[in-house]
């Protein structure tokens, strides 16, 4: 897939997915920016997704990456908003990551472009 001259592979992983964590790794190699999508009507499981969040931001293969948080299903009535995932993951401890969250919706494709344009810029500042 492209976007904006942003050559972007993608790779799914689920984090209820542990145990093939250790293979993860091979998927990180050349890895310039990270999109880490959040269920935020998930509130049971949120704080799952920040432990395996810092735990991939903490392989070596990653510690350059840029991250985007898709803060997705924002449409339904009792999501988190972006302020309140932002606290709920700890993204403001990653104070030697360059990071960015994206409220979006998914089913509309509210938000997506936006949190794209962000990172194809930010990957390109990089280079």
């Amino acid at each position: 897939m492209s976007y904006l001259e942003c050559v972007i592979s993608v790779v799914v992983i689920m984090i209820f997915e542990s145990q093939i964590r250790p293979l993860w790794r091979h998927y990180f190699q050349n890895t310039q920016g990270l999109i880490f999508v959040v269920d935020s009507n998930d509130r049971d499981r949120v704080v799952e997704a920040r432990d395996e969040l810092h735990r991939m931001l903490n392989e070596d293969e990653l510690r350059d990456a840029v991250l985007l948080v898709f803060a997705n299903k924002q449409d339904l009535p009792n999501a988190m908003n972006a302020a309140e995932i932002t606290d709920k993951l700890g993204l403001h401890s990653l104070r030697q990551r360059h990071w960015y969250i994206q409220s979006t919706c998914a089913t509309s494709g509210e938000g997506l472009y936006e949190g794209l344009d962000w990172l194809s810029s930010n990957i390109a500042n990089k280079a």
